[in-house]
Parts: structure tokens; C-alpha cells; sequence
């Protein structure tokens, strides 16, 4: 069935895309959560709280800023944008906030670990990397890249991920 305008045409504007994943928003979340680990260091009595409450709130305004962005984007494209359309886009950029969680949860499971600190830093920035190589992987896997180059995308993120490790140690407060 066609959709109608009050007035009765028919409804030309396109249905809204279907929400797929966002890997690129994985990607960037990650090497986001991993550069606010390499940045952190023990500036309060409770440092753990601190820097899960710094990748979390980090990811949400990494995230805020990317929808706004596109949204901006959108009505300079569409005259009218629905909330449809901003719900969209709110979707497809939620891989950004996700990316937060796993450094996050490293470093909220890290005294059941018996880490001090220092080394909950260490894991949780292991752990951003490694989402990090993942899911540049995984997007060249399901486009069904050959292996050679999924192996080579892997590698040049690992390499990133490492620029931020080498950072990391530098600055180690």
C-alpha cells in the first residue's frame, strides 16, 4: 500500500534505512576508550569509579556529538527531519557508546582480579585494543574480504592500538 499525504499524493519521501551496524563507530569508540585510558591516572581517592565514569561519559558525548553531527547533517539534506530519522541515526551511532562497556567492565571487575590500579589500567586498555582489532576485523569478515586483507587491517589496528600502549607508558602516572 502507498503512503498518502494529507492531501492524498502519494508520500515521496523514502523509508527510513534499516539500522545496520555502525563499524566504524566500533572502531572509533574503541581507540576513544583506549585514549582515555592511556590518559588516566589516579586523580582521586576512588580512581576505578573515576575512570569508568570518564570512559562511560566519554562515550556519551563522543556519541551526542556524532548523532548531532549527522542530524545537522540530515536537515541540510531533508527539509524536514522526523524523529524517525534522528532515532535512526541515534541507532546507528550507538556502536560508539557500546565501544565504552568492555574497558569499563574490565576495570569495574578489576579488584575481583586483584589488580592494583596500574594494572587495571593495563587491562582495560588491552581490552579497547583488542575490541578494537575486532571489530575492524569483523567488518571486512562479513563483507567477505579476503583473508589477506583482514589480516592486514587487523595488523594496522593493532599498530594503533600500540601508538596509544607507547603513549600510555610514557605518560605512566
Amino acid at each position: 500500500m502507498t503512503r498518502r499525504t494529507p492531501e492524498g499524493e502519494p508520500d515521496a519521501r523514502r523509508p527510513p534505512e534499516p539500522v545496520r551496524t555502525n563499524y566504524a563507530g566500533a572502531v572509533y569508540g574503541s581507540m576513544l576508550a583506549a585514549s582515555v585510558v592511556a590518559g588516566a591516572g589516579i586523580g582521586s581517592p576512588f580512581p576505578r569509579i573515576e575512570l569508568v565514569v570518564l570512559l562511560l561519559a566519554t562515550g556519551v558525548v563522543f556519541w551526542a556529538a556524532h548523532v548531532y553531527a549527522h542530524v545537522v547533517g540530515e536537515s541540510m539534506v531533508h527539509r524536514a527531519l522526523t524523529r524517525a530519522e534522528i532515532s535512526r541515526v541515534c541507532a546507528a551511532e550507538r556502536p560508539i557508546l557500546g565501544a565504552a562497556v568492555p574497558p569499563a567492565a574490565a576495570v569495574a571487575i578489576s579488584p575481583l582480579l586483584g589488580l592494583g590500579f596500574a594494572g587495571t589500567a593495563w587491562l582495560a586498555l588491552g581490552v579497547a585494543v583488542a575490541e578494537q582489532v575486532g571489530w575492524a576485523s569483523a567488518v571486512l569478515v562479513r563483507a567477505g574480504v579476503p583473508l589477506h586483507r583482514v589480516v592486514a587491517a587487523g595488523v594496522v589496528n593493532l599498530l594503533l592500538g600500540l601508538v596509544i600502549v607507547v603513549v600510555k607508558a610514557v605518560l605512566q602516572h
